[in-house]
């Protein structure tokens, strides 16, 4: 894969740039007619999605004189197939196939700036507003059409890249477009289409991403090979705090292939004109080197106290109703989650260039611009000389080594000007070095009335924060070691919407008594960041545990008793949905089997989502074996339901994983799960013989955030068939062989 380039130039995403705006105000006394009662004007519509923040139209669309048509958005594809989906959506408004539209993603230099691909926001953030960029695009086009063709607009209409008079007469869009014709802002007012028009949201399409990965082609960032490319190796320290003591350059430099060796401070790495050639010498260099090491790391085994003992400070989540309510009986359970990996399957990868005193980096970082502004700080360089270019990477669902790569990738190229470097890590180091998700310790306890009711709910969470993304060169590995070594960012408490360690803390079942506080310690004893779901996964799954403790007390089938407890009819459709697709009943299952149900909405304003699955329980050998599983989920309208599907069974699968395997080792100096042996993951025998998902879908809604909708329901249905099939509650994740007889030999 050749470092790609563009004949597009960087545009101008200033609001109002190229606009007069002439504006006055009247007081409302002043133009009120006598013995009138002044009112109040209403307030202006607001943009939609990532348009009130980038309003210019050509900063997310363009048509060139020959029909071309560019979309750009600030979100990278992650595997999501946002570049499909994406493309469905500006197709459905402009009017043509979504194979007519070339979508250029997160690129510092030319797409707008839209923070972080994360949270699931992507197409409720970014397609939201190239659809109605779009739908204003293809209005104008309409209008300049009327003008040429000497016909009213509404008796015009767009198709296949072109508008078309009832007489048939039609103008292609590239004849009606000039150099300035979209450099206008938004206009909030702007119309979409109506559901029973669609040609290409909600259809069937082809991801466009999948062909290079499925046969061995050019589609990451890994497979890059720029003319002139030469191989990186990093040596990382043994441990977090380890200091470099002794390193002798000699032997490394005659090494055969061996360009340099690039040292600033704890800053190791190697570079050679071969791959093998960069490995072989990082391999001596790593044998070579003498560190320094201390022991500062906790007793692994006591981390929920550690967490309780480390509190800097506490936060309220909600708070609403009366602090206590009579009842008839209250029940509290304790839940753990521990210290979990990425575990990309590809290692982090890459490539750098530093040329003409510009420094152009391909990275698959979820965020080009926050990570431009790290690297910058990091080698000291203007923000507006370095470009961060996305570029799929095999590995992502969160804040894993991307960033990290691409800074090593960036400090080594400015010591090799004109070369472009590749730096590619080894598994150990992908393990040792990614920020893991934090651990948790939650508590519940909650208050049943006679009728079996929740009447009061108080819920406490432990946690640091789940984000330390990019951010300053002390977010990067390489600015932690450098000789100027920068610093980490402060770790503050942040309480919103969006949520973070407190995501899907609150509840969304009806409870008129709730309390929820965040336990926050603004330090951890290992490297933690985004993982994805962030605190959803944990809290989640501590809720849904609970529910079914507390729908046992009330002596109530547990999809019944949820439904009991909600009102919003979106999440009793999926609720019921789930329930008939899977058969829910109480029949008895043979010994040992048990089934589970769980449900949330993704951060109470997102995608909702409910699970039901079977399970297997072996006390002998401690295997959980998970047999059939059903789900419904409703993101609004669905632009894409392959793609929902895809992301849903991902996520599925995903926390299976998390939940019976996953779990970060270390000692009091050292992280010790340097590789798959150490942290196993879900194989291919442990899926399922049955994933099905149901699209429920919305036509003409919001679109609603779906990747990241499944890990906790299916974290938590995993806990509740477990409990259903041993009678026994295990409430520490994850769910590993020697817990499980542990438990069961209780």
């Amino acid at each position: 894969m050749n470092a790609p380039t563009f004949d597009i130039t960087r545009r101008t995403f200033l609001a109002g740039t190229g606009a007069l705006v002439v504006s006055f105000t009247i007081p409302l006394e002043a133009s009120a007619q006598e013995g009138e009662v002044p009112t109040a004007p209403k307030p202006p519509a607001k943009l939609q999605g990532s348009l009130a923040d980038t309003p210019s139209l050509d900063a997310w669309i363009r048509i060139d004189a020959d029909g071309t048509i560019t979309v750009f958005t600030g979100k990278a594809e992650l595997g999501q197939g946002t570049k499909t989906s994406l493309r469905q959506i500006a197709a459905e408004e402009l009017e043509v196939a979504p194979g007519e539209i070339h979508l250029i993603t997160a690129d510092t230099a030319i797409t707008p700036n839209e923070g972080y691909t994360a949270g699931s926001q992507t197409i409720q953030n970014s397609g939201t507003a190239i659809r109605y960029a779009a739908a204003q695009v293809r209005q104008i086009l309409i209008a300049q059409a009327s003008g040429k063709l000497g016909v009213p607009a509404d008796q015009l209409k767009a198709e296949n890249g072109k508008v078309i008079a009832p007489n048939g007469a039609s103008v292609g869009y590239g004849e009606l477009v000039s150099e300035q014709m979209l450099h206008i802002n938004a206009d909030p007012n702007t119309k979409i289409k109506s559901p029973d028009s669609y040609h290409a949201i909600g259809k069937p399409f082809a991801r466009v991403d999948i062909p290079g990965k499925v046969t061995g082609g050019e589609a990451y960032v890994q497979d890059m090979r720029p003319d002139g490319m030469v191989h990186a190796r990093v040596v990382r320290p043994p441990s977090y705090s380890a200091k470099l003591v002794e390193l002798d350059e000699t032997k490394i430099k005659t090494m055969p292939g061996v360009i340099a060796i690039v040292r600033d401070g704890d800053f190791l790495a190697v570079v050679a004109e071969q791959e093998f050639q960069a490995v072989k010498a990082m391999r001596a260099m790593t044998t070579i080197a003498k560190w320094q090491e201390q022991a500062a790391l906790p007793d692994q085994e006591q981390i929920p106290a550690w967490l309780e003992a480390n509190v800097s400070e506490v936060g309220t989540v909600t708070s609403v109703g009366a602090e206590t309510a009579a009842g008839v009986k209250t029940l509290s359970a304790q839940f753990t989650r521990a210290y979990q990996m990425h575990g990309s399957i590809g290692p982090s990868a890459a490539v750098a260039v530093f040329k003409d005193d510009a420094l152009t980096v391909w990275t698959h970082t979820q965020g080009v611009y926050p990570d431009r502004k790290a690297i910058a700080q990091m080698v000291g360089m203007p923000e507006d000389k370095v470009r961060c270019i996305h570029t799929e990477g095999s590995g992502c669902y969160g804040h894993n080594g991307a960033d990290d790569a691409a800074a090593d990738a960036a400090l080594i190229a400015t010591t090799l000007p004109g070369r472009p470097v590749r730096v590619q890590w080894m598994r150990d180091q992908e393990h040792l070095w990614e920020p893991y998700g934090p651990a948790m310790l939650t508590r519940a306890n909650a208050t049943l009335d006679e009728k079996g009711t929740i009447v009061n709910w108080h819920y406490d969470l432990w946690s640091n924060n789940h984000g330390t993304r990019p951010g300053s060169a002390g977010s990067l590995i390489a600015g932690r070691l450098m000789a100027k070594h920068f610093p980490p960012d402060a770790a503050k408490l942040q309480i919103s919407p969006l949520g973070n360690g407190d995501r899907n803390a609150i509840p969304l079942y009806d409870v008129p008594n709730q309390r929820v506080n965040w336990h926050f310690l603004a330090d951890m004893p290992v490297r933690v960041s985004a993982l994805r779901g962030l605190g959803a996964y944990c809290n989640v799954f501590s809720i849904e545990s609970f529910m079914d403790e507390l729908a046992e007390a009330a002596g109530a089938d547990p999809v019944e008793f949820r439904l009991r407890h909600m009102k919003d009819p979106r999440a009793r459709k999926v609720i019921e949905v789930t329930a008939d697709k899977f058969d829910w009943n109480n029949d008895p299952l043979p010994a040992g089997k048990g089934r589970g149900f769980a449900f949330a909405k993704y951060k109470n304003h997102a995608a909702y989502l409910a699970i039901a699955l079977e399970a297997e329980v072996d006390a002998e050998t401690g295997i959980i074996q998970i047999s059939h599983v059903v789900s419904a989920v409703d993101c609004g309208e669905a632009v894409a339901p392959d793609a929902i599907v895809n992301q849903t069974e991902g996520g599925i699968l995903q926390s299976m994983s998390w939940t019976l395997y996953e779990a970060v080792h270390f000692n009091n100096t050292r992280i010790t799960s340097p590789d798959w042996s150490s942290y196993p993951i879900l194989r291919f025998s442990a899926v399922p013989d049955s994933i099905e998902v149901h699209v429920v879908d919305n036509p003409g809604q919001p679109y609603l955030g779906v990747a990241e909708a499944a890990q906790g329901p299916t974290g938590g249905a995993i806990a509740n068939a477990f409990k259903h099939a041993t009678g026994k509650r295990l409430c520490d994740l994850p769910y590993t062989r020697e817990r499980v007889k542990t438990t069961l030999g209780a």
